[in-house]
């Protein structure tokens, strides 16, 4: 068991995401308090360019950043990589999956999510979805050697299959893919092949709602499947997918075929918040105090994705990247300043607006009474997130993968590092 460091207060940290990033960033300031930083991973993932990775533009190593390297000039911050398995919230220690106890003064859970295929896991075998890095570069890989495999088959029929995609779920992240995925098709290969043409692949964006994006207003909705749909892509609305095999997408009674599906639909919060034994709501996330702790443990703090926060309709915050930080800054401050649970002021999330990009030139900007949509939209899109990329190496390698980009169209990450194989129904 590791006990608490001396006389200071000891606080765990699990997560290394946007929450537990700036929660310790925050209480660093302090050198009496002892911070750990726990992570399956060693490295702070940049999800909003998660897809970017997954689609040939931006390299794993341009969207993350070792935990290490981040602290490593802060003495009172230890991290680990480690899996938590449980919380022990009684006896103030969390258990990792090789059995080492680490004990705490105080506790911010910030776990990230995963795919959640609502109840069909099977699914997960031909439709992955994209949350890590070993996902994105799956995902690339799948969709580059499937121009491969047209370009070496001689069966038309088979052909059509491997330059066929389906994302699943309009949101941003299902609106990014579905778009990236039709300039690779039709800028970024242009001319690289000699018996198929990829202009000719089909990509399909299913939604199961009546609008793309759900969280924007109507008439920008219909601006992104307006861009979308001259890029190349069909986009089906009000289409429930019943069923996923290897090779095709059932929505309804309408049948696709493809070697591509990609899931962009639904997440569930970390099996690990079970182990609180706090109430959760339907995508498993802790229903929180004002404060953000849990009942009765004004100590063990829950933020992030695996918080379910309401605003002031009522409604759960928005499980996006500026709700953790803004949570991860508000906890430090109250361990920071020691602040007794009766003194706590609520949680207040300060939405800044939202951002979705379609594709090159196209994207949606809404914060506040500036709204946005096209080239300005695209450069306030790219700004921002340069912007709150980690390391100034990390923020010159996007912007200058982004400048050749920019002027030339291509996506330079296109290296296959294994063998081609085709997707069987055995998987």
């Amino acid at each position: 068991m590791i006990d608490k460091t001396s006389q200071k207060k000891h606080i765990v940290i699990i997560g290394g995401g946007f929450g537990g990033l700036n929660a310790a960033k925050m209480l660093s300031k302090n050198s009496k308090l002892s911070i750990t930083l726990i992570d399956q991973t060693n490295h702070h993932l940049f999800q909003p360019l998660l897809y970017q990775v997954a689609t040939a533009a931006l390299s794993p190593s341009d969207i993350a950043m070792p935990i290490r390297e981040i602290f490593r000039d802060l003495s009172n911050v230890t991290t680990l990589m480690g899996v938590v398995v449980s919380i022990h919230k009684k006896e103030k220690y969390v258990l990792l999956e090789n059995n080492q106890k680490i004990q705490f003064d105080a506790l911010i859970v910030s776990v990230g999510t995963r795919h959640s295929y609502f109840g069909k896991d099977d699914w997960e075998n031909f439709a992955p979805g994209l949350k890590t890095l070993q996902d994105a570069v799956h995902i690339r890989e799948t969709i580059l050697a499937s121009f491969e495999l047209a370009e070496r088959s001689n069966d038309k029929a088979a052909q059509q299959k491997y330059l066929s995609f389906i994302v699943i779920g309009g949101g941003p992240t299902g609106v990014e893919m579905a778009g990236a995925i039709a300039e690779i098709a039709h800028q970024s290969l242009r001319k690289n092949f000699r018996k198929i043409d990829p202009s000719h692949a089909k990509i399909y964006l299913v939604e199961g709602g009546a609008q793309l994006l759900a969280g924007y207003p109507s008439h920008f909705a219909k601006r992104a499947q307006l861009d979308l749909q001259k890029m190349g892509v069909t986009v089906l609305l009000d289409k429930k997918v019943s069923d996923i095999k290897f090779d095709s997408v059932l929505c309804g009674e309408e049948l696709l075929t493809a070697h591509n599906i990609v899931w962009a639909a639904g997440n569930q919060a970390s099996a690990l918040l079970k182990t609180l034994d706090e109430p959760l709501d339907k995508q498993g996330r802790v229903i929180v105090e004002s404060d953000l702790s849990i009942k009765d443990e004004p100590n063990i703090f829950v933020i992030g994705d695996a918080a379910c926060v309401l605003n002031k309709l009522s409604k759960p915050l928005p499980a996006v990247a500026p709700v953790a930080v803004q949570q991860g800054k508000y906890v430090g401050k109250i361990i920071l300043k020691n602040i007794v649970k009766e003194k706590r002021k609520a949680f207040v999330y300060v939405d800044r607006g939202m951002m979705a990009v379609i594709g090159k030139y196209k994207a949606l900007v809404l914060s506040g009474p500036f709204r946005s949509a096209g080239f300005i939209a695209w450069l306030g899109w790219s700004f921002v997130h340069i912007f709150f990329l980690i390391g100034y190496r990390t923020k010159l390698f996007v912007f200058s993968q982004w400048a050749f980009y920019f002027f030339h169209g291509q996506r330079n990450i296109r290296l296959l590092f294994k063998a081609l194989e085709t997707k069987s129904e055995k998987l």
